[in-house]
């Protein structure tokens, strides 16, 4: 006999507790194969079950998008940061600019290299480092950088820190949704393992393929075994041949 698993996506979920659900309701009164405290509770559970797994493809479609989008913003901040710092130190070599002045933006006036750049929060560091720097300067008498200007600067720098603050909003969102879709998910399979236990117990006493088409349809799922036989009615039609062969031995079915 084929061994049952529990559902390990989403989609299998709701296809388990959809079908327990719909069997359950075309069932008569005689052929109850669910207890009612069960029924209720899975109808409950599908319409929050559905609606956060609905949520959690949004959620995360939107984040994807966003990622998109937040890379190209990084990107660009990232270029228009790294140039002027390096206009900035040409000016400085060609003796235009006063090399003590670096240090207004935080820089060491005895190298020329550029600092690191490489996450987004040195992006935000050297960003209003460079941007309180050029003000500064310029407030002592300077003649402002330009190619990139401060003022352009500024402007991608001030659309980083707004998409970064959207991505920090992403990530709390993602990971409530994640932990509440976690918890759902627990909660989906605990029902659903009772569903299973309740629809095998009621078709035990059937003929093994016969059984495992009826579990089947209350969305049971089964896997065979490497080499394992698969059941067809032919199986059934031999066990049902063999009973009538030799009833007085209380043939038992080798379901298991």
């Amino acid at each position: 006999m084929p061994y049952r698993r529990l559902p390990h996506t989403d989609q299998t979920r709701l296809y388990a507790l959809r079908n327990a659900v719909q069997r359950a309701s075309e069932a008569d009164f005689n052929d109850r194969v669910l207890s009612y405290s069960t029924i209720n509770e899975a109808q409950r559970f599908l319409l929050v079950f559905e609606n956060q797994v609905q949520l959690y493809h949004t959620n995360f479609e939107t984040k994807v998008n966003a990622n998109k989008q937040y890379r190209h913003v990084v990107g660009n901040v990232r270029m228009y940061i790294s140039h002027f710092i390096q206009v900035l130190n040409l000016a400085v070599i060609r003796g235009e600019i006063k090399k003590e002045y670096k240090e207004l933006y935080k820089l060491d006036p005895e190298v020329s290299y550029l600092p690191d750049l490489s996450s987004e929060e040195d992006l935000l560091e050297w960003g209003q480092n460079i941007i309180d720097g050029e003000t500064e300067r310029q407030r002592l008498g300077g003649f402002p950088i330009y190619n990139p200007s401060i003022n352009k600067v500024k402007v991608y720098y001030d659309i980083f820190k707004e998409h970064h603050t959207n991505q920090e909003m992403h990530r709390r969102t993602t990971e409530r949704v994640t932990e509440d879709m976690n918890e759902l998910r627990r909660q989906a399979d605990a029902l659903i393992f009772d569903i299973w236990n309740q629809v095998e117990a009621k078709f035990q006493d059937r003929l093994p393929y016969d059984r495992l088409r009826s579990c089947q349809s209350y969305g049971l799922i089964y896997y065979y075994r490497s080499g394992e036989e698969k059941l067809t009615p032919e199986t059934d039609r031999k066990i049902k041949q063999m009973q009538a062969q030799q009833p007085e031995f209380g043939f038992q079915t080798p379901f298991e």
